[in-house]
Order: structure tokens, then C-alpha cells, then sequence
């Protein structure tokens, strides 16, 4: 397998941007600032992961107009000041035994509203909403939903690069043995493959065949593969910190005519809700047009879940598209367009691309063959 180089890491002014511009966006919503506790926020804001969550309090606050500072336990300390952005920051520590929230509130609003990370704990903001009791706080998913929606040129590269590895892991997937092997033993095999070409960290290997097909979110169970079902394949997780998730669906053998037509219905499917991303349209414009052509063909009630999801740091995140989501597509913005139909008891397809919004449509950052493959 031929090595490509790593790209370039991020640097401590790229870090300083998003800090800038999440306090920029947190204020023009009319924040007072941005609390950011351990996870993805804080990976993809400063470069800092500590290496263990625990119930000490670790907190990036970010408001206009102010420097960002990092709260954290004075054992940390180290590890934070080691990160990518710890440059573009304050540091603040605490030690065991004193008052975390002591530390923290001088750097808030006493009377301010602020958007928290979705996964901070629920004791450290009751903590801080005792200390200061006239703040109140919303989830940083409703406030700014599109914080790290679009993506600059060097995140691209990575997700790109995560795309054409998943692509490459379904390359060689096709090639093992399918019939007479458990869910499990394919998905292993994937999860290697993906670890092979390159992913430090593999997410989900959805391995449905026959029946568990007809299960969206079935992971790879103990279910031998027989000769003659229909297999979805779900995969994907980070390289270079990035996501990827594909999904192909394949078949054991020679299919039915009724499951070739199923299949090709969702690759018609897929195609045009590919073909409807451009800049200004909604992001309920990518579902409208995968489902309508499901719902032409008959099968509009099997099609039970969101056309697509944002997808970056994690390989779940905003934007969404479904219906009721007018959010315009913006250049920069990644998500998967993954439609599919699903017959309770018998089996399911589903086909999926990560696609990118461009200057003049879209670009999809898988390129495998969508037809459905014949595996052995």
C-alpha cells in the first residue's frame, strides 16, 4: 500500500481563529460568551484532549472582546500546555481542594446567557449557576449549530483523505468470503482494513444481512451470512482526526429481481439528493429529493430516517439534512447523503457518500462503485 504523507498540523493560529470566530458567533447570537468542557468543542477549538475525563472541572471560556482562557486541574496543567493551540490561550489551574467555580466564574457575566458543549456535566454547570446564579446557559448545538460546519482547506484535506482510506477498505472487503461467516467475522475484517489504511480509530462497522438489514442502526451480529441475502455495510471512523462513513450495499450471490429494483430505486435515490447540493439550497432540499424518488417508487414509508449528517472531528454532527432544516448549504460544509429502504423481516439498502458543498454544487469524497456488487 503506498504511503501518503500526513498532512500538516494544525497551528496554534488556527486555533486562534476558531477561538475568535466561536466568541464572534456566540455574540452575534446574543451570548455572552461560549463555555467548552472536554470533547470534540475542545479538541477542534484549541487542539486539547485530556488524556482521562474526569469529575475535575476543565473549562475553555471564550467571549468577545476577552482573551480565551483554559480552566483546568492543576495536575493537567502540563498536558494542556502541550497542546497545538495552548499559545493562543490563558491558562488557569486550580489545585485538589479548592474551589473550582471559584476560579472560573470572575471570567463569566454575572447576568449572561452562555452556550455549553453538549457533553459538559451536569455538576460542573450547576457548580458555576450556584456561584452565579443570574447566568443561564443553552446548548452550544441550538445556539451555534454551524460552529464547525464549514470547513477550511485543510480540513477538507483530511476528510478527503479519510473518504478515499474507506473507499479502499471496501475495495478489499469485496475480495473475502462472505457466505458461511458471521456478521461479526466481516465487520473485524473491515474494522482491520480501516485501521490498515490508515484510521487511528474505527467508529462502527455495521455489518446487516438479510433481515438485519431491514435495521438502520444494526451493528454486526451473530447472524451467519447465507447465500442469497442482501448485506449492508456501514462504516467509518477518524483519520487525521477526521471522519469518514460510507455505506454500500452488497449481495451474496445473484440477487432477486425485487432486490435489484429495491437497490437501484435507492441508488436513483442517492444520486439525485447528490445532485441537489449547491450553495443556497436548503439543507431539507438534499432529503426532498432523495425521498421523492423513493416515495415515486412505492417504498416512501421503508425510507425511515434523516437523508444525511454533518460529519468532521466526530462522524455525527451538524448540519442535518432532513426536512424542516432550511439551513443553507454553504462552500465548505460535509455531510452524508444515505438513503435508503427498508422491508421489515426481509432486507435493507442503503448508499452512502460524505459530499462537500463547493463553490458550484457538490463533491463527494467517496467514489466507489454505487451498483451493487456480487460477493462470494
Amino acid at each position: 500500500m503506498p504511503l501518503t504523507p500526513a498532512p500538516a498540523p494544525f497551528t496554534a493560529d488556527d486555533y486562534r481563529a476558531r477561538m475568535a470566530r466561536a466568541a464572534e458567533s456566540a455574540a452575534d447570537a446574543g451570548l455572552a460568551g461560549v463555555l467548552v468542557a472536554p470533547g470534540p468543542d475542545l479538541v477542534y477549538l484549541t487542539g486539547y484532549q485530556p488524556t482521562a475525563i474526569t469529575e475535575r472541572l476543565t473549562v475553555l471560556v471564550l467571549a468577545a472582546g476577552q482573551e480565551p482562557v483554559l480552566v483546568v486541574p492543576k495536575l493537567e496543567a502540563p498536558d494542556a500546555e502541550r497542546a497545538a493551540g495552548a499559545s493562543a490561550l490563558t491558562l488557569r489551574d486550580w489545585t485538589d481542594g479548592t474551589d473550582p467555580y471559584g476560579v472560573t466564574a470572575p471570567l463569566l457575566d454575572v447576568d449572561g446567557r452562555f452556550g455549553v458543549s453538549d457533553n459538559a456535566w451536569a455538576m460542573h454547570l450547576l457548580g458555576l449557576q450556584q456561584k452565579l446564579p443570574g447566568t443561564s446557559y443553552t446548548a452550544l448545538t441550538e445556539a451555534l449549530p454551524m460552529l464547525r460546519a464549514v470547513k477550511d482547506a485543510h480540513e477538507l484535506a483530511r476528510l478527503e483523505a479519510a473518504g478515499a482510506a474507506a473507499d479502499e477498505a471496501y475495495g478489499e472487503i469485496l475480495k473475502v468470503r462472505f457466505a458461511g461467516r458471521k456478521e461479526t467475522d466481516v465487520a473485524a475484517d473491515l474494522a482491520a482494513l480501516l485501521l490498515e489504511f490508515g484510521h487511528s480509530q474505527v467508529d462502527f462497522t455495521v455489518v446487516g444481512s438479510g433481515p438485519n438489514g431491514a435495521n438502520p442502526h444494526h451493528e454486526a451480529g451473530e447472524r451467519t451470512i447465507e447465500r442469497g441475502d442482501m448485506v449492508v455495510l456501514d462504516f467509518g471512523g477518524l483519520k487525521h482526526g477526521y471522519g469518514s462513513d460510507t455505506t454500500r450495499t452488497v449481495h451474496v450471490g445473484e440477487p432477486s429481481a425485487e432486490e435489484q429494483r429495491v437497490h437501484d430505486v435507492v441508488r436513483e435515490a442517492q444520486r439525485a439528493g447528490c445532485a441537489a447540493v449547491k450553495p443556497g439550497a436548503a439543507c431539507q432540499d438534499v432529503d426532498r429529493a432523495a425521498r421523492a424518488v423513493i416515495e415515486e417508487a412505492g417504498y416512501g414509508e421503508y425510507f425511515i430516517h434523516r437523508t444525511g449528517h454533518g460529519i468532521g472531528v466526530t462522524t455525527h454532527e451538524p448540519p442535518y439534512m432532513i426536512e424542516g432544516e432550511e439551513q443553507p448549504l454553504v462552500p465548505g460544509m460535509c455531510f452524508s447523503v444515505e438513503p435508503g429502504i427498508y422491508l421489515p423481516g426481509r432486507f435493507g439498502v442503503r448508499i452512502e457518500d460524505i459530499v462537500t458543498v463547493t463553490e458550484d454544487g457538490g463533491r463527494s469524497f467517496n467514489n466507489t462503485a454505487r451498483e451493487m456488487a456480487l460477493v462470494d
